[in-house]
């Protein structure tokens, strides 16, 4: 029994340490990642594992898995516009290895390459772009600039074997002296645009005024002919008219009587 029971143990054991060989000589890559094995005998390896699991030498080669996903990166960069302006920007970037590369990556670089390589290259190619523009361009042209960004910082990137997925550009504020000046000039639009709505209501109260003058002019041109022509019947039809207009109102009005000439009793007009 004794027997029996020590080489139990001893299988046990030698199953074990089977079994953490083995596990120790498997290595996984998961999802949207790619590894690269380092020999401690030949260095890098240029041989790229893709995602599932794979066999490496225990003790001898090591593992290193990079994220080949995309992702985003945001990278704020202080520089000067061509009339000497100061310029806040804030580039988004969305990033990823290049897979072929990540042996040479990981020998030149490191693990870390996106600290080390993305911040430089954008604040060199944004530097170098902003430059060209004034800073009235720069909100004018902003789809020029940013189109201009992402096409030299892409160029700039792969000689890295980074890939750039989307460059934006989502935050861009200017100087407080420059923000003071562009405040100053739409006052003064402001008040020119009043100025001249003033003037233009003045010229059309002008002409208003003239039309209207013009108008009785010819009206009383128009009488004058006509009293001319008719003699002084015109102006007794335009009594009786106006007189007629003014009895009306008159009569709708209460506590209103009228007293014909020559008679001392008074006639209401006021039917109730």
């Amino acid at each position: 029994m004794e027997a029996l029971l020590s080489r139990l143990t001893k299988l046990g054991v030698g199953l074990a340490l089977a079994g953490g060989v083995v596990n120790s000589a498997l290595y996984n890559v998961e999802a949207g990642c790619r590894g690269v094995i380092f020999d401690r005998l030949s260095g890098v390896r240029q041989t790229v594992s893709n995602e599932g699991t794979h066999f490496l030498i225990p003790f001898i080669q090591t593992p290193i898995i990079f994220d080949c996903k995309a992702r985003p990166r945001n990278i704020p960069v202080i520089t000067g516009s061509k009339d000497l302006q100061n310029v806040n920007i804030t580039l988004r970037i969305l990033f990823r290895p290049k897979p072929s590369m990540l042996p040479n990556i990981f020998s030149t670089i490191g693990e870390d390459y996106d600290e080390r390589i993305l911040p430089s290259i954008t604040n060199e190619v944004l530097k170098a772009v902003v430059a060209r523009f004034d800073a009235s361009e720069l909100i004018t042209q902003r789809e020029l600039v940013s189109r201009q960004v992402s096409e030299d910082l892409a160029d700039r990137a792969d000689s890295f074997g980074i890939i750039l997925d989307d460059v934006s550009l989502t935050h861009l504020t200017f100087g407080h002296e420059f923000t003071s000046a562009v405040e100053q000039k739409q006052v003064a639009q402001q008040e020119a645009e009043r100025a001249r709505f003033v003037v233009e209501k003045a010229e059309q109260q002008k002409l208003a005024a003239i039309t209207t003058a013009e108008g009785d002019a010819k009206a009383a041109e128009m009488i004058a002919k006509s009293v001319e022509e008719a003699g002084e019947g015109l102006i007794q039809l335009r009594k009786l008219e106006a007189a007629e207009e003014i009895a009306g109102l008159m009569s709708k009005s209460r506590n209103i009587s009228y007293l014909p000439p020559n008679q001392s009793v008074l006639l209401s007009l006021n039917p109730n």
